[in-house]
């Protein structure tokens, strides 16, 4: 592509019809549209946001999992002028609704039921929930559609992605269009994705990097996407043999379910040349078994969060497998990263420190909250991440632990502070607290500790069951212990530390 990027998103998706033309953009089961077309929903759907009343700078939710319409629209409401907020399929209707007040939200495109989840009957009687189907962008484009496009600037937001903190209620990260579409493009000349790449996007749409890392770099560079609504093996090896899938980024989880699969040697995925993961441990052993066993040309890793739209550092190709497996990167071009201590000083190579940065990346703020603000992005513009890390002496940095004790639940981030919020609820529960252990399958989940209210006492399947009719599942704790009392420190303060050392032993105190 040109040197000069395209100003907005839906300047880029205009840009992808012209300069990959009949090229396949999307291949959702037997639904397959070129870049041409692709760009006709997108207006035709930003006709459809035009005639239920959006206007420029609206906020839209999308509750649904990963499809053709999902990307429509998407990009339908960014072509409109209105803000993407993009909702967990895993939520139930309680948090899904919040984020909706929250943002401020004009309209919600939700899915139809969904694999025994009724999304529009957890939204209730919601004023301007719009269920997503094909025929609902048979109306085309409103005549307004194409000076909402033009007016659309790289300074306008373009998606608010609510992500969980300590305070226990999500914050909306507000990026612009110009920071979804540099990173995004760094990201995918980084990786070496290229036009007539095949894209399986198992990750979620509606997280920072299924979204940017999947729709926007595809539409960059002219690659395929193959949306996969629920992770499955047997599905994605299918997808991978007939689609002649030669990108599948993930969680480390999923390529060891890959290679694990009892019928992988009867299946031809011999077209998988390029893998991006992170958010969790990577053993050596993996990206070797990836390398040997699969031939996959490129395997990188990586780290980011959301508040740096979604990107902080990258491995690069050419390095070796102890540096892709034991860190993520460094900073990725024209950014800074940094490891500091508490008193904000950098650190020696080698020795712990908070890992902040700051560029282009960095989000503009949490929505409507400027302490909350305040309080991740300092006045020099470092963004404080609370990952803890080491620093090489190449910049390479390995995350090592969380200041702010999130544990990643098979790829998504779980928030101690969210999940004790709702815990607290419960009537025969008096104290809590929450931490993340590890798990074969999932990399880690919640175990909680309760204290009983006086005179009641604790069932813990039962706590486990009422947590999951109220939050997602991968918040949900596993398991539930019930104890007397909670340690704390002479501040109050609850050592976690010493509950995971309870399960793990002395190595987790240490």
């Amino acid at each position: 592509m040109s040197e000069t990027l395209p100003s907005s998103i839906p300047a880029l998706v205009e840009y992808a019809a012209s300069a990959y033309g009949d090229g396949e953009a999307v291949v959702d089961g037997d639904r397959r549209v070129s870049f041409r077309e692709l760009a006709a929903l997108a207006r035709a759907a930003a006709g459809e946001c035009i005639r239920r009343g959006l206007e420029p700078g609206d906020r839209v939710g999308i509750w649904a999992p990963n499809s053709l319409d999902w990307v429509v629209a998407a990009l339908g409401t960014l072509a409109a002028g209105g803000v993407l907020v993009p909702l967990n399929t895993r939520y139930k209707g309680e948090e899904a609704n919040w984020i909706l007040d929250r943002s401020g939200a004009k309209l919600c495109f939700v899915s139809p039921p969904f694999l025994g989840n009724d999304y529009p009957a957890m939204l209730g009687d919601r004023a301007g929930a719009v269920v997503l189907e094909p025929s609902l962008w048979q109306a085309g484009p409103t005549p307004e559609v194409r000076q909402r496009i033009d007016a659309v600037g790289p300074d306008d937001t373009g998606d608010l992605i609510f992500t969980s903190g300590t305070t226990g209620k999500p914050k909306g990260v507000v990026t612009t269009q110009a920071q979804t579409i540099e990173v995004f493009d760094t990201w995918s000349r980084i990786v070496g994705l290229r036009e007539g790449d095949r894209y399986l996007v198992v990750n979620p749409f509606f997280h920072t990097f299924g979204y940017k890392a999947g729709i926007i770099a595809c539409l960059l560079r002219g690659a395929t996407i193959v949306p996969q609504p629920v992770f499955d093996v047997p599905a994605v090896l299918d997808l991978i043999e007939h689609e002649r899938i030669t990108v599948l980024p993930g969680p480390p989880t999923l390529y060891q379910s890959i290679l694990d699969a009892p019928d992988r040697a009867s299946r031809d995925i011999s077209t998988l040349r390029l893998i991006v993961t992170g958010a969790a441990v990577v053993p050596v052993v993996l990206i070797e078994r990836l390398r040997d066993e699969l031939e996959v040309e490129t395997i990188l890793t990586a780290y980011g969060l959301t508040e740096a739209t979604g990107t902080v550092t990258m491995c690069r190709q050419g390095d070796d497998a102890e540096t892709i497996a034991t860190t993520s990167g460094r900073a990725i071009p024209n950014t800074e990263v940094r490891l500091v201590d508490e008193a904000g000083n950098e650190v020696a190579a080698g020795e712990p420190g908070e890992v902040v940065v700051r560029g282009y990346n960095v989000m503009k703020g949490y929505y409507e909250d400027p302490e909350a603000t305040a309080e991740t992005v300092d006045a020099d513009g470092w963004l404080h991440t609370g990952d803890i890390g080491v620093m090489d002496g190449n910049g390479n940095v390995r995350i090592t632990d969380r200041l702010k004790d999130m544990y990643v639940v098979g790829g998504f981030n779980a928030y101690p502070a969210e999940v004790e919020q709702t815990l607290a609820r419960h009537e025969a529960i008096a104290e809590c607290a929450v931490v993340g252990v590890p798990d074969e399958r999932l990399g880690e989940v919640g175990m909680a500790f309760v204290v009983a209210r006086a005179g009641m006492t604790i069932d813990p399947a039962e706590v486990v069951g009422w947590c999951r009719e109220r939050m997602a599942n991968f918040k949900a704790p596993r398991s539930v212990q019930v104890v007397d009392v909670l340690p704390r420190n002479a501040s109050g303060k609850v050592m976690k530390f010493e509950l995971r050392a309870s399960v793990l032993g002395e190595d987790a105190r240490a």
